[in-house]
């Protein structure tokens, strides 16, 4: 997953909205967003080759998802899949705040990652690139492939739509957060962030969607919890050619609990 906004109790009606992409190599085993098969009350799309996932939900009424942290120089590589990091959370049962609180320790395990989990009340952050574990207000934040809500061209363009989505809440907004998923436009030179990979691959990765024949842009996912429950989850797959390749919806329903409160 290298692009997300998530409103956390900021939009009037929900308690949750999730806009994302995942961005990666197109040869990359991967499943569609369902119900797992060892663990059927997880739902979300999962990495063949790691064994853990980008992002997914609990039944139950949690949520989490990961995203590596972009760097110029060789990464070390850790010795677990960064992906398995959400599904240790979903599969356990303790509060967002506390797992954060013990993930911190051995984050070293892993290479260079961000993890926003929700556990149906908090949401948290926490990076092995960071200071800490955070505990975040309600709010809108945005995350990509360096610290949370770093103004990167791409994550500034992609809240900017998002309030203009969302500024007169529409009845069903997954078909309006797709769309802006969608936005394959780069950023002007000027505005492009320096990570050491060179301006030509800055300018390519700076767009919301991106193109390429062997990475890019693998999947739209827009989650919407709403005060009383519902749940709509749904992922659009895209092929090497950028064509959508195939679509996922699930419709569930949360305990409403105190996170709508």
């Amino acid at each position: 997953m290298c692009l997300l906004l998530i409103a956390h109790r900021a939009v009037p009606g929900y308690r949750l909205v999730v806009a994302a992409n995942r961005d990666e190599f197109h040869g990359r085993p991967t499943a569609p967003a369902d119900a797992w098969e060892d663990h059927p009350h997880i739902v979300g799309g999962r990495d063949l080759e790691g064994g853990g996932t980008w992002l997914a939900l609990h039944r139950d009424g949690r949520f989490a998802t990961v995203t590596n942290v972009r760097a110029g120089h060789a990464v070390r590589r850790g010795p677990r899949s960064r992906g398995l990091i959400v599904t240790d959370f979903l599969l356990g049962a303790g509060a967002a705040p506390d797992y954060a609180a013990e993930l911190a320790p051995v984050a070293r395990d892993y290479d260079g990652f961000n993890l926003l989990a929700w556990d149906g009340d908090a949401l948290s952050w926490v990076s092995n690139q960071g200071n800490g574990p955070r505990t975040l207000a309600r709010g809108v934040y945005t995350l990509s492939n360096a610290l949370l809500d770093t103004p990167w061209p791409k994550t500034e363009r992609l809240r900017r739509a998002f309030d203009r989505v969302m500024r007169d809440v529409p009845a069903d907004p997954v078909p309006s957060l797709l769309a802006i998923l969608r936005d394959n436009a780069p950023a002007d030179d000027d505005e492009l962030p320096d990570t050491g990979i060179g301006q030509a691959r800055e300018r390519w990765l700076s767009s919301i969607f991106i193109e390429g024949e062997t990475y890019g842009t693998r999947c739209s996912t827009v989650l919407t919890v709403a005060d009383d429950g519902r749940v709509r989850f749904h992922e659009r797959r895209y092929d090497a050619r950028a064509q959508v390749q195939g679509d996922s919806r699930h419709d569930l329903t949360f305990a409403t609990g105190t996170a709508a409160a």
